[in-house]
């Protein structure tokens, strides 16, 4: 276009611009902007950054265009456009997080879409909305656009025409004054409610942001931050193994020490019933030689080890067993 770039105000209306990559390029050069009129042209998108350098834009008109996609960050940049009219496009539903760039827009013209539902922004201030010609479906969902319009300090222009195209029940009612059942005013919040809901978003984001910001900064410090972390890791490990081993060779001796609270000394009518149950097998000793029997017994029973690594005690008194058989 050979038009002077220190232009504040530019109409295109009526012309076959689509705003495809080539026209934005040569769009972006004309950052001294004002107004920008793009009336009745071919536009079907708004892409990401389509006026990125426009910061000084107040007004932005792409009425009567084809538009049914209006990306993320298509308003990205324009944080002094005060009035965006978007009117007899269509397009069928918007994502409120496409307005958030807009901090000081005060107009809003939806007028003649094809939009039946619209959610409100958070911190979406407007003056003036135009939402006229759209077929508005005044179930449940619409309740919290009612709520906004009849809370906020917004001016919904040509109220009496902004009317109900469903349910057939509140067809041909205002939007704004249209009555909701019961149920529908128990599934969303209260304005008040919702504010206080807001604010604590706003407070939790801030929080979150700080909080990354300073894991951010934490995170220049990473190697410092890694060899502690694999320090902790090696003591850890360390003790975790020793305590291992430790228990593996006591568990043994806690084991044999458990089993000596067994034995006990022998009282004299246990030691006095164990051999009269079994008097054979003291029969089989030869009576010839009484000191020879008494070694054998000593002998045997000096070196008799039980199965759990106990020496039997030897407090039966053998000369009086000897006398009893």
């Amino acid at each position: 276009m050979d038009i002077n770039k220190d232009v504040t105000i530019l109409d295109l209306s009526h012309n076959r611009i689509a705003l495809n990559i080539r026209d934005i390029s040569v769009l972006q050069t004309y950052f001294l902007l004002t107004e920008l009129y793009l009336f009745e042209n071919n536009v079907t998108i708004l892409y990401n950054n389509s006026f990125g350098n426009l910061s000084n834009l107040k007004i932005l008109n792409i009425c009567r265009n084809s538009i049914y996609i209006i990306q993320r960050g298509a308003f990205i940049g324009l944080k002094n456009l005060e009035q965006l009219h978007l009117c007899q496009n269509k397009m069928l539903q918007l994502n409120p997080e496409i307005f958030v760039p807009l901090k000081n827009l005060k107009l809003l013209n939806l007028q003649g879409n094809l939009i039946s539902y619209f959610d409100v922004p958070q911190l979406f201030h407007l003056e003036i909305i135009i939402l006229y010609g759209n077929p508005w479906n005044c179930s449940c969902g619409l309740l919290n656009l009612q709520n906004w319009l009849n809370t906020s300090n917004v001016t919904l222009e040509n109220e009496s025409i902004t009317m109900c195209s469903y349910p057939d029940t509140l067809k041909g009612y205002s939007i704004k004054i249209a009555h909701y059942k019961a149920e529908c005013q128990s599934k969303f919040p209260s304005p008040i409610t919702e504010d206080l809901y807001i604010n604590f978003q706003s407070i939790s984001n801030s929080t979150f942001n700080s909080s990354l910001n300073n894991l951010t900064s934490n995170s220049e410090h990473g190697p410092l931050g890694k060899s502690w972390a694999l320090l902790v890791g090696v003591v850890v490990t360390i003790l975790l193994t020793s305590l291992l081993i430790f228990i593996a060779m006591k568990c043994p001796i806690w084991y044999n020490f458990l089993l000596s609270y067994k034995h006990h000394h022998l009282e004299e009518h246990e030691a006095e019933d164990g051999f009269t149950e079994n008097p054979s097998s003291l029969s089989q000793i030869p009576d010839t030689n009484s000191k020879e029997t008494i070694v054998i017994f000593e002998q045997v029973h000096s070196f008799v080890v039980d199965d759990d690594g106990f020496i039997e005690d030897k407090y039966i008194d053998i000369h009086e067993l000897h006398e009893e058989n």
